[in-house]
């Protein structure tokens, strides 16, 4: 008989890098609870409860606000490829590497793709903005607000007003954002955005929320066509061109969770259950609280990490308030101290990637980690691993810098 694999039973790691982070408890435990099927009264309920918690977190009032049965990435590609008709000019802000991704997606749906760059540790100002969509005139402008690679944060109030005044449609991809920092969809002009679970909004990879206000939705329409064995017979075809995938052909997936309820593929059960739960848990806390802990995590570990005499990356004043970047110091084996966090803390931090691979250190304080004792164990396990390999560090330092600053915070608390 083939030898049988032993029971899954991983390490209890606390996941402080970029992403994935470690998942709230209770989205774990809404995941495990009884399937059900697709198109039952119960389901189609959760559904429709899912939808209306997201229009809650993206700020809007937008009727298309569903779940991509996917990872963040497949948000993305859905909204590009339902979008973009081929030699459509679509403008893509590039400050990182998920820049990089969205003019790969971008160029593989046939566009003719425009970019505006800056330099790794940097970000736009509406004005360089505004230059390039009046230079371009593209029919998409596509932008992070968080970019994980570099840590920076894309300003993004008065943007869609741009982009409204000159014919384009904003896309934003919040995936490393969302509810770690304001994003009023609506108030800030946001035709489309998509987002994922496994950051700020503690739960695991493997669906993407979306929003897709009245705009885009007529655009994507004017694509629509039901596949055949599901098309009802007065069915008449959008006049645009067929959506070159089937599986993110946003028309279809909004006559899926629409009334109509056509069926396109078996929803992700589980997946649901934790994006509901996920959304659920931030707005029962308030966004404008979880966005304070996100950014209190933020101020506690760049304390500690410059009490340790770290130098951070990047202009801190467009920092993501999730995720800090911080350069290796000379001398120091950055991979050898991460290998040392994870055998002996169990502690995940991560580097980066392109001409930042092995320079700088990703620190993700998000979601259900965004919280005091999971900074404070971070600092003392780099603390510790630093020391072990030569680095001399005013020890102890970094723990203190941190406990100061949460100290601070409460005390302000308490005398309000």
């Amino acid at each position: 008989m083939r030898e049988l694999f032993e029971d899954l039973n991983p390490l209890p790691r606390l996941l402080m890098g970029p992403g994935p982070i470690t998942a709230d408890p209770r989205v774990l435990r809404a995941m495990s609870a009884q399937l059900l099927g697709q198109f039952d009264p119960q389901f189609r309920t959760y559904m429709a409860e899912t939808m209306e918690l997201y229009r809650k977190v993206f700020e809007t009032r937008n009727r298309w606000t569903m779940l991509v049965d996917s990872t963040a990435r497949g948000g993305i590609e859905s909204v590009m490829v339902s979008l973009i008709e081929p030699g459509d000019r679509v403008l893509v802000g590039v400050f990182g590497r998920f820049g990089q991704l969205k003019c790969e997606i971008a160029r593989r749906c046939g566009a003719d793709v425009r970019v505006l760059e800056t330099a790794w540790g940097t970000v736009f100002s509406p004005d360089q903005i505004e230059s390039a969509v009046k230079q371009h005139r593209p029919k998409l402008v596509a932008l992070c607000q968080g970019d994980t690679s570099t840590t920076m944060a894309q300003p993004l109030a008065g943007i869609g007003q741009i982009c409204r005044a000159h014919d384009a449609f904003l896309y934003v991809d919040a995936t490393a954002s969302i509810v770690g920092m304001p994003l009023p969809v609506d108030a800030w002009e946001i035709d489309a955005c998509t987002a994922g679970l496994q950051k700020c909004l503690a739960g695991p990879s493997g669906v993407a929320p979306i929003t897709l206000n009245d705009r885009v939705a007529e655009a994507i329409y004017r694509r629509r066509h039901i596949e055949e064995g599901v098309r009802p017979a007065d069915f008449v075809p959008g006049e645009g061109p067929v959506i070159a995938s089937n599986y993110f052909d946003l028309a279809m997936i909004m006559d899926y969770w629409g009334d109509m309820a056509l069926n396109h593929h078996t929803e992700a059960t589980t997946m649901l259950y934790g994006a509901r739960e996920s959304a659920r848990i931030a707005l029962q806390e308030g966004l404008p609280n979880v966005h304070k802990r996100h950014a209190l995590a933020s101020r506690a570990l760049v304390a500690g990490l410059q009490g340790m005499g770290l130098r951070l990356f990047g202009d801190l004043t467009n920092k993501m308030p999730n995720v800090t970047g911080v350069w290796i110091p000379d001398g120091v084996d950055g991979n050898r101290v991460r290998a040392r966090m994870l055998d002996d803390f169990n502690i995940e931090i991560g580097t980066s990637f392109g001409p930042l691979h092995g320079r700088i250190w990703r620190i993700g304080t998000m979601g259900y980690n965004a919280r005091k004792d999971a900074v404070l164990a971070t600092l003392g396990a780099l603390d510790a691993s630093l020391a072990r390999e030569g680095y001399a560090l005013p020890r102890g330092a970094g723990v203190d810098a941190a406990s100061d600053v949460y100290a601070g915070a409460a005390a302000a608390s308490s005398a309000k």
